[in-house]
């Protein structure tokens, strides 16, 4: 395990992000696209969109092709009012990878993007060359903490008749509510690199501790500081260390 503080990565001079989209697991998604080279997706956190990723893809986009679409119910794609399970929102990642042609690639995700990233290298490891996992859902539950923030700002939204940014999440019968998969977790078979803010509000750096224990081939790096997104809090020192990973693949 590392610990971080801030660094340096410029980004790249010639950089162009399109704003693009496609259907997917008959539905219509909005996504992001940046740079040429391996393929890089990058899927956001369960109180975000695609644009979280933007000053990344602008920083990798000379050496890899970046893909970040917004997940279903989130940003500009398509959204259900009943909500979506975990299986959906990977059925509907695997189904965008398929459209754009890529072959193995590299999986980073944020929070519950970062679970979606964990069901799909478990599902599918053929088709994941490296994985990315940023202060993710799935190896603890939800802090107290987290759960009355997120309630306050649900109630906040709907006193001020704010629309919801983002969509359901639903229980799959038999499936733990918080999606949790620490029995799993010595079945990944590929490089993983996990990055975690040290004191997170939301999911606390033990979970991640613990998985270090049950992932075979994982390493960890923490940032210093609050918060529950190192990948915008620290952009630089983020960018910096994922580019090192992806490189030494």
């Amino acid at each position: 395990m590392k610990e971080h503080s801030q660094s340096s990565t410029k980004p790249a001079a010639d950089s162009t992000i399109e704003s693009l989209k496609l259907r997917a697991d008959g539905q219509q998604a909005h996504y992001l696209k940046a740079g040429s080279g391996p393929s890089v997706v990058l899927l956001h956190g369960g109180a975000s969109n695609s644009r979280d990723w933007v000053e990344t893809m602008d920083a990798l986009s000379h050496s890899y092709s970046l893909h970040a679409p917004d997940m279903l119910g989130f940003g500009l794609s398509d959204r259900l009012k009943s909500g979506y399970h975990l299986s959906e929102f990977v059925d509907f990642v695997v189904e965008f990878i398929k459209k754009l042609n890529f072959d193995t690639h590299v999986l980073v995700g944020h929070s519950r993007g970062g679970r979606v990233c964990l069901e799909i290298a478990l599902r599918y490891p053929e088709i994941v060359r490296r994985l990315v996992l940023v202060d993710t859902a799935g190896f603890s539950r939800l802090a107290r903490w987290g759960m009355y923030m997120g309630a306050f700002m649900y109630w906040l939204r709907k006193i001020m008749r704010i629309t919801q940014p983002y969509p359901r999440f639903l229980k799959e019968d038999g499936k733990d509510k918080d999606w949790l998969c620490a029995e799993r977790l010595p079945e990944l078979k590929v490089p993983t690199l996990v990055i975690w803010n040290q004191r997170d509000p939301y999911y606390p750096i033990s979970g991640a501790f613990e998985a270090m224990e049950l992932i075979p081939n994982a390493r960890l790096e923490v940032f210093q500081g609050y918060g529950h997104t190192p990948h915008v809090q620290q952009r630089d020192n983020f960018n910096s260390l994922l580019l090192d990973f992806l490189n030494d693949g």
